[in-house]
């Protein structure tokens, strides 16, 4: 439940349920809604349009059949207040985190910092591809922890082409996009603002930032080292051993410029100030005073603030780039979701998990990793994580924290097994299809699905062996 959720409470709350038929036609309209993001792209239509008409749908089929609490709602103080029926639907804190966090990196970026970090770990690797591709793979994941799994691809893919092409190595290119495409989504788990699916079930579950660190950081370790070694393996990546070769190599790589990107230096070091303190508030959120108490959403919307001084006069432009869609997205899929609650839509679903929940401690979380991983690769793992979530926080008894990790791990490591599982991956197809490497869907699952495999099993021991 949101915060605005527990401050209000309506007072038209004793509703009797709706009758299992219009449950069934509330579930099709979920299916439809979950069925049009699967074919976003065939349909030429943005996430925000396809949850936006499913909310002005599901909010006017609600009122129809009676299922939404409409009325007063009174806060904590006794005062009545009238507010439309979807304003409390939303999870403000989810919303307040990505646009804070958002508009940070994206005015942060500007510095040049994160162009600066790859181009000095290229000639760190001296133009040796074995060395060049740990070096990336170490900085995607990175990348798609403090920034976003597309922001990710977009830098370390442009670069792998750039640096690839410069030491004669272009046939390698397919291996580096891939690994570093599934990178992204393991790299989306190491902290709990790396992935909305993160945010999503780490506010449900009430796991702080630095203890999903701790949870999470040991299996993206060992994961992202077997994914290198694997892929190393598998796209013949050679390791430079002449001397000659190493020497001629590490003539090419000097020639690029770290300091081509940064505009200001005084603001490249401002901006790697602001980076490092943003990240170690957000880890001590929990524990600061006053802080706490205004949440993760107020800590992204803060330090936004102060790096959007640096543009004063012309921050409009940075509020013009802002993920709209993303936003309106999000703000839409709550409302679906709430109504779907109120229409007895989630117990519903709640009620065919419970086969799975019901396995028990060591075989349930396993079984719901791969029933999400499954779901996410063919869909939106936004929604798929927002509604088990809702079905977890709302159970009888509270689950145990390795269903909640099941969740998060199968949401983000579901993206790995198809090409449209994530936005990253959708990226990297791209950037293969930009330098003719020929990879289609059929394609990108054969080559990609022994490393999904791997990273899905390596999961499921882990939940059943170390989260308690």
């Amino acid at each position: 439940m949101n915060s605005l959720s527990l401050l209000l409470a309506s007072t038209s709350g004793n509703h009797s349920p709706p009758s299992f038929g219009v449950t069934l036609l509330f579930s099709g309209a979920l299916l439809l809604m979950v069925l049009a993001l699967a074919l976003e792209e065939k349909i030429h239509a943005k996430k925000s349009v396809i949850t936006g008409v499913a909310a002005v749908v599901s909010l006017l089929l609600g009122a129809a059949f009676g299922v939404l609490p409409f009325g007063p709602v009174v806060n904590i103080f006794g005062e009545k207040l009238a507010l439309p029926v979807y304003i409390p639907a939303i999870d403000w804190g989810v919303i307040t985190i990505i646009l804070g966090a958002s508009l940070f990196v994206d005015v942060t970026s500007k510095s040049g910092l994160f162009t600066w970090i790859a181009i000095k770990l290229t000639k760190a690797s001296g133009g040796d591809p074995w060395k060049l591709l740990f070096y990336y793979g170490s900085m995607t994941v990175l990348f798609s922890a403090v920034l976003n799994n597309v922001t990710a691809m977009l830098i370390v893919g442009s670069l792998s082409a750039v640096s690839l092409k410069r030491l004669e190595r272009e046939r390698l290119l397919l291996g580096f996009l891939l690994i570093e495409g599934l990178l992204t989504n393991i790299g989306g788990l190491l902290t709990l603002i790396s992935s909305v699916p993160n945010i999503i079930v780490g506010n449900a579950a009430g796991i702080a930032f630095m203890q999903f660190f701790l949870v999470a950081s040991p299996f993206v370790l060992v994961a992202t080292i077997g994914t290198l070694l694997l892929g190393a393996r598998r796209f013949e990546i050679p390791r430079l051993t002449d001397d000659a070769e190493r020497l001629a190599a590490k003539k090419l790589v000097a020639g690029f410029d770290e300091n081509d990107g940064i505009e200001s230096q005084r603001f490249f070091w401002f901006s790697a100030l602001l980076f490092g303190l943003f990240i170690v508030t957000l880890a001590t959120t929990s524990v600061l005073p006053y802080i706490k108490d205004l949440g993760m959403g107020y800590v992204a919307l803060a330090f936004a603030t102060i790096a959007v001084v640096r543009y004063k006069h012309e921050v409009d432009r940075f509020y013009k780039a802002l993920d709209w869609d993303l936003l309106i997205f999000f703000a839409s899929l709550f409302v679906v979701i709430n109504v779907m609650e109120h229409a007895q839509v989630l117990a519903l679903i709640g009620k065919g998990m419970g086969a799975v929940i019901g396995l028990g401690e060591r075989l349930g979380p396993g079984a719901l990793l791969l029933a999400s991983a499954a779901a996410s690769s063919v869909t939106d793992n936004i929604p798929l994580a927002a509604v088990l979530a809702k079905i977890l926080g709302a159970a009888p008894e509270p689950p145990a924290q390795a269903m909640w990790w099941a969740v998060v791990f199968g949401a983000n490591l579901g993206g790995n097994i198809t090409p449209i599982g994530s936005a990253s991956t959708v990226v990297a197809v791209t950037i293969m299809h930009k330098h003719s490497l020929g990879v289609g869907f059929v394609r990108f699952v054969r080559l990609a699905l022994p490393f999904a495999l791997a990273q899905l099993v390596l999961a499921t021991l882990y939940l059943a062996l170390a989260v308690r």
